[in-house]
């Protein structure tokens, strides 16, 4: 419903799961043959219409050995922690948080740039990783953007 949130916690994995472990029931009953990619699984919540997700935790949960599961490589499986806001999709995509935060370095007490983001010099923002992306690009000497810590506890700005 329209400003509903969704709280969940999956396991997801690093690469697509092979068919053979796929139709393992067994497996499946452990949750370690159905999961879904990171992207796949973000993929389906905002199909379902959620336009701001948040992960809270990204964690290792198994890892899948090359014997016992007849793989090439091993497949680490992650445990996702997620809260998904009902909200209307901006017409550019989705907010996803995944802790990245962006500060502004330059000459000015702050950068407002023109599209609901304003920074103030030398404090770090929590900012979704589309707005991440644009605010990297737009003016990368003053503005440092961090990398995602698959941790994230709200009071962003999209």
């Amino acid at each position: 419903k329209p400003g509903g949130r969704l709280l969940m916690s999956d396991p997801i994995a690093t690469r697509p799961i092979p068919p053979h472990l796929q139709e393992d029931e067994r497996l499946r009953a452990m949750c370690l043959s159905g999961a879904l990619t990171y992207q796949s699984y973000v993929q389906h919540l905002v199909k379902s219409g959620f336009g701001q997700v948040e992960i809270r935790a990204k964690r290792p949960y198994r890892l899948l050995d090359c014997q016992n599961y007849n793989l090439e490589e091993p497949l680490l499986l992650e445990s996702l922690d997620s809260v998904s806001f009902k909200v209307v999709i901006p017409e550019d995509g989705a907010c996803i948080f995944t802790g990245k935060t962006a500060t502004y370095m330059g000459a000015e007490e702050f950068f407002d740039d023109n599209a609901g983001h304003i920074l103030s010099r030398g404090v770090p923002a929590a900012v979704c990783d589309k707005t991440a992306g644009k605010l990297g690009k737009v003016n990368p000497e003053e503005i440092l953007i961090t990398d995602s810590t698959w941790h994230y506890v709200g009071g962003g700005c999209c």
